[in-house]
């Protein structure tokens, strides 16, 4: 049924797509409690916060498909709201906690945390940050997970200033990146690898990030993995 008057869809067919742009844009109620969190030194909230934003933008996607948000609200762009719901839980909230948790020497903390943002808003502006078969180009600005990598390691503070030094330089070099969910080349593999992640990192937040040295470096090895993974394939 369409508006009287109206060209486009009613108001009542309406009200779905834009419950998953509500949905989508819980994510930034998301960051603005993990940024929160962060200020009160509570890392282990901070990053379930940012987990739950996560599963949203795992989510919405599909939900976005499935009730057809771009073509019944082509007024507001899914696109647009997700670059920005990803850069403050993706970049702006793990680089403040960076900055903030003692895990980066004190005279380089803050200007690794601009080179962080700033680096990851070019990247973010990028309109061929993926490949044909969907691999990143580059490091794909994924600091929640450098963050929570460097938090359950505790490496000395300047190797993790210089691991941050090398993934901002990484942003654009010719890499390619695995993203999971949309790389067909060993998919099963992947999402294998995926779950195990998932599952070390929910035992380490529920150890308060000191998960022991077997499940840190599980968790590095995975990472390690989703970063080098694409070297071994043929360039487009």
């Amino acid at each position: 049924m369409r508006d009287r008057g109206g060209d486009g869809p009613g108001r009542a067919a309406r009200v779905p797509p834009f419950l998953v742009h509500i949905f989508t844009a819980c994510g930034a109620a998301c960051a603005l409690l993990a940024l929160l969190a962060a200020a009160k030194a509570d890392f282990v909230t901070m990053f379930v916060w940012l987990a739950v934003a996560l599963f949203i933008d795992g989510i919405d996607g599909t939900l976005a498909r499935k009730f057809r948000v771009a073509e019944i609200l082509p007024r507001w762009s899914g696109d647009a709201l997700d670059l920005v719901i990803d850069f403050t839980t993706y970049v702006f909230v793990p680089a403040f906690a960076l900055t903030t948790s003692g895990l980066l020497p004190g005279p380089v903390a803050i200007p690794l945390a601009i080179a962080i943002v700033v680096t990851s808003a070019l990247y973010f502006a990028d309109e061929q940050m993926k490949t044909a078969d969907n691999y990143f180009r580059g490091f794909p600005a994924l600091w929640n997970a450098v963050a929570f990598h460097l938090f359950v390691l505790k490496l000395p503070p300047w190797i993790a200033a210089i691991v941050v030094a090398v993934l901002v330089v990484m942003t654009f070099m010719p890499l390619r990146v695995l993203h999971p969910f949309r790389v067909l080349h060993l998919r099963v593999v992947n999402l294998l690898a995926l779950a195990a992640w998932c599952a070390l990192g929910v035992y380490a937040l529920m150890r308060s990030l000191d998960p022991g040295p077997v499940v840190a470096w599980s968790l590095a090895a995975v990472g390690l993995y989703f970063l080098t993974i694409g070297l071994a394939t043929a360039d487009e």
